[in-house]
């Protein structure tokens, strides 16, 4: 197996561990007397949706929406499609069906939620007197800031109708069963998909100083809502939410653990660094390059052959006209720090099959990079500078597209390092 061929495989592990046919069916609830309503949001809504259909023995009906693009035709569950990752119209009627789905249903009957990432600009539905445009804007902003996601769906969960526990008092007094595939770091059930589910232990103050920090404008009518704490979200201990259980089936760690097994199984020794590296891509890209070279040198936490392995959610504050993407934002800076190295191998890509907001999930780097850039007159630090790697990593054909993959347990991080012949 070549040393590309290998990246590949590794991230095609991850991505087989996390999707709903193999992870979903072992956590499903049992039959209620009553009814039993899907609903749903995220990037791999639909391929949980068909997941349940196919495992579902009694009555079934619901409605989930998923990103444009990642639908599925499912027999008993409506899938809709809405824009990501910014907020549309076209998500706030699914999160309008949504709540008329399960309103009016009695404590006989059963609401199965389905949830991962994306799911909070898909499910969106604005705060009572937050115009959509307003929020949209909001969020361009905050995806723009370099923002932890933590701190964006604390924002979005306080400018939401839906989100921050509000779609789970919509389900009471029916018994409400949300099953997750996990997308953020820690796998906090209040920030997958910003938490529509469970109790929110953050504040109106919290999401307004964040706004704050991230010099985030907003209208004053918004900021008035939050100083005045009118737009707050459900809190830990609502007794509406006492029916409400929740249940990951697959996380960003089961990934790594399937893609370190498939290194095994070739020989190669793999080190899960962390399911939860956060923080500005291009600086996680200068530090994972000195570990990987410290491995190189014989210094590092591991012997070559070895495969470092990484997840999370780096950020990118775009400071010019580039396209984004951490994942090759990531990548580009990890190669220029790495230099010549005859070595090292890279892949980085995310698991939704979008980085960004371009239909590519991320890219590769190997030993000859530098020098195919340099005969195609490409300078890689431009490009960096440029928040532009997408356009650099496509002039030299090493993107890496899957298409909609279904799920997503974010980024995906593979660093080859080889003994030196």
């Amino acid at each position: 197996m070549t040393p590309k061929s290998l990246l590949r495989a590794a991230f095609d592990a991850a991505l087989e561990a996390a999707q709903p046919e193999n992870c979903l069916p072992g956590f499903l609830p049992g039959a209620p007397r009553g009814r039993t309503v899907a609903i749903g949001a995220g990037k791999a809504a639909a391929a949980m949706a068909l997941a349940l259909d196919h495992h579902w023995e009694r009555e079934l009906t619901g409605v989930v929406v998923t990103a444009t693009g990642h639908g599925l035709r499912c027999p008993r569950i409506e899938v809709l499609e809405a824009a990501h990752p910014v907020p549309s119209d076209a998500g706030e009627r699914a999160a309008r069906e949504m709540l008329r789905r399960v309103s009016g249903l009695g404590p006989d009957d059963l609401v199965i939620c389905l949830l991962s990432g994306g799911g909070s600009a898909l499910m969106s539905l604005p705060a009572h007197g937050l115009a959509s445009s307003e929020k949209q804007a909001i969020t361009r902003e905050l995806l723009r800031s370099g923002a932890a996601i933590s701190e964006i769906n604390c924002v979005r969960r306080h400018l939401s109708s839906i989100k921050g526990g509000r779609l789970g008092v919509a389900c009471s007094p029916a018994r409400l069963v949300t099953l997750a595939i996990s997308d953020v770091p820690g796998d906090d059930p209040v920030d997958i998909a910003s938490g529509p589910t469970v109790a929110d232990p953050t504040t109106c103050a919290d999401a307004l100083a964040i706004l704050d920090r991230r010099d985030i404008a907003a209208p004053n009518h918004v900021r008035d809502a939050l100083s005045g704490g009118r737009w707050e979200s459900v809190q830990p201990g609502d007794p509406r939410l006492a029916r409400a259980e929740y249940r990951l089936v697959a996380t960003p760690q089961q990934s790594l653990d399937a893609a370190a097994a498939m290194a095994r199984e070739q020989g190669v020794t793999p080190l899960v660094l962390s399911d939860r590296v956060e923080g500005e891509a291009r600086a996680v890209g200068r530090e994972m390059a000195a570990i990987a070279l410290a491995v190189a040198h014989g210094t590092g936490p591991a012997r070559a052959p070895c495969l470092l392995l990484s997840g999370g959610e780096t950020t990118v504050t775009v400071r010019s006209g580039g396209r984004g993407g951490r994942n090759v934002e990531f990548l580009l800076s990890f190669g220029i720090a790495l230099g010549p190295a005859a070595n090292i191998h890279a892949i980085a890509c995310d698991t939704d099959g979008v980085d960004g907001t371009e239909p590519i999930a991320g890219a590769v780097w190997a030993p000859d990079t530098l020098e195919r850039a340099g005969q195609l007159g490409l300078e890689p630090k431009a490009f960096l500078d440029a928040n532009d790697a997408h356009s650099f990593f496509g002039a030299l054909g090493d993107g890496v597209v899957t298409g909609p993959t279904r799920t997503n347990v974010n980024d995906f991080r593979a660093i080859l390092v080889l003994p030196v012949q």
